[in-house]
């Protein structure tokens, strides 16, 4: 039986392993949708994140566990658009829209509710935006690293879904400089409104971004003057006192930024703005992230396109998923981040390059250089296969710090929803092709697991068996030097006197870390 186990598992030492990492379910009840996730800079085993209408999230290992509550604003109420922030001193904050039950008018102001506790508790809030009936919708934020500003932006309706001409939509502003205690009154930023349809006539998706000298960036689905749809760039030199004179019209927006996809209830290109402040080779580079339908109705790409110079010019837009071109497959809801403390480049987006149908997986995307070329790596662990009748969002999330990469997203088989996030052990996510890892054979066992690796050149290896705590259970190979070739190894369970669990494989050749998980049943 061995012999045959070993045979099959040779075999199989040409594949590539997309999914090398621990997939964590972090809420399956109440169907949990639209999330937003951060990782605490100062401390990236602290994680909060959050899903429509109330539910918050927080981890304090690194999001292998997660603890759920039910966020409460009594004198605001919560109404959905989490979005989570943390500051320099740690502390988290929940953004969100207002209750009509409690506050009066339906979501009539951006609530903000403070936790200094890691997410555990949350203080009442305070608010921005209020502007009589009118409608506050989607907020998003950016802090700056330098003097602990916060910065939000969002969409203001004047009447939500109203289809009179004199109705208009708008991108509004408004800063804290005192932690989120009060917030300066709210002004518009754009210089040509949108309709109240929430559609592609509509200026949505304003997320704002911090540059390295304190710049304010904002993006949006946008329109020029003439009503050319495309995305539009504003700035701020000045904390927010003051924008430019007249909007920068960045990149048109084929097939508007309200597309169909089979299979989704809802599903929205709207653009993401981040800026790089690591101090290193890209410092200052502005990004734009979205996505759209340039190669056709069946046909949706991630896209990215970049600035050098402040938001004066723009690059050419760069594809981010790298499957065939036009080939009639859907890459949609992305979300990006970046590392600052070295520059890279994170993008998480749903995926259908391997079916022929809507089974969806979930994706990563990696750049190292800017944003010209990109790694893309499949970090879910099995396909699903949405409802349309079902609403699961319109945002995926990731956030990312000195290595820790904790992309969110939500999951619906069908009507089963779900929020799901992956674990990794601090070094990033690795290239596929730096080197290969077969399938642990067989997983899970009652007994013995093979692992197998191929070398492309000589190398230290390392490889152990750690449990879900990272302590070392085992050593296989300990910075040892092997040639280039196929190999495979053996661990026997029982040996051990190990609990049934899960373990994990970890693999290092000296440049890289990959982390397999296994399950033993006693």
């Amino acid at each position: 039986m061995k012999i045959i186990q070993l045979i099959l598992l040779i075999i199989t030492l040409n594949i590539t392993l997309n999914a090398q990492y621990q997939v964590v379910i972090i809420d399956e009840t109440d169907s949990p949708n639209e999330p937003s996730i951060e990782v605490n800079p100062n401390n990236t085993d602290e994680i909060v994140a959050g899903a429509n209408l109330n539910s918050y999230y927080y981890s304090d290992d690194g999001g292998n566990s997660w603890t759920e509550q039910t966020l409460e604003s009594p004198e605001y109420g919560v109404w959905g658009d989490p979005a989570i922030a943390c500051d320099l001193n740690g502390d988290f904050y929940f953004f969100h829209l207002s209750n009509p039950s409690v506050s009066g008018n339906w979501i009539d102001r951006i609530v903000c509710q403070k936790s200094t506790d890691g997410g555990i508790s949350w203080n009442d809030g305070t608010y921005a935006g209020l502007n009589g009936s009118k409608v506050q919708d989607k907020e998003w934020i950016s802090i700056d690293r330098s003097n602990n500003n916060i910065y939000v932006t969002w969409t203001q309706f004047d009447a939500y879904n109203s289809s009179i001409t004199n109705d208009y939509s708008n991108i509004m502003f408004s800063k804290s400089e005192d932690a989120g205690e009060t917030w300066s009154s709210a002004i518009q930023i754009n210089q040509t409104s949108g309709d109240c349809l929430d559609d592609d006539n509509t200026v949505e998706g304003a997320v704002p971004a911090v540059g390295p000298n304190g710049e304010i960036y904002v993006a949006w689905a946008g329109k020029k003057a003439d009503g050319t749809n495309g995305i539009v760039f504003d700035k701020s030199t000045d904390q927010g006192a003051s924008w430019l004179s007249e909007d920068v019209f960045v990149t048109t927006f084929p097939g508007g930024w309200a597309y169909d996809v089979p299979g989704i209830y809802r599903c929205n290109g709207l653009p993401v703005t981040k800026c790089d402040t690591s101090g290193g080779a890209y410092n200052g580079t502005i990004y734009i992230n979205w996505t759209d339908q340039e190669n056709g109705t069946d046909d949706t790409d991630v896209w990215l396109i970049k600035s050098v110079d402040g938001g004066v010019s723009w690059s050419n837009k760069i594809r981010v998923n790298n499957d065939a071109i036009g080939n009639g497959k859907h890459q949609f809801l992305t979300w990006m981040d970046i590392d600052q403390t070295n520059g890279k480049l994170y993008f998480v987006f749903y995926d259908r390059r391997n079916y022929s149908d809507n089974k969806t997986d979930v994706y990563l995307a990696i750049s190292d250089d800017g944003g010209t070329s990109f790694e893309n790596v499949k970090i879910s662990e099995s396909p699903f296969n949405p409802s349309s009748t079902v609403f699961f969002g319109d945002y995926t999330n990731i956030s990312v710090h000195n290595g820790k990469v904790v992309p969110i997203w939500a999951r619906a088989d069908g009507g089963n929803m779900s929020i799901r996030t992956i674990v990794s052990d601090g070094s990033g996510i690795e290239r596929e092709e730096d080197f290969l890892v077969s399938e642990v054979y067989p997983n899970p066992s009652d007994n013995e697991f093979y692992f197998s690796f191929k070398l492309s050149e000589e190398s230290a290896i390392s490889l152990s068996v750690i449990d879900i705590l990272g302590n070392e259970i085992y050593s296989i190979h300990n910075n040892e030097e092997l040639s280039r070739g196929k190999y495979v190894r053996t661990f026997n369970a029982k040996d051990y006197n190990l609990d049934s669990g899960i373990y994990f494989f970890k693999f290092s050749d000296g440049k890289n870390i990959k982390t397999t998980k296994i399950i033993y049943q006693k």
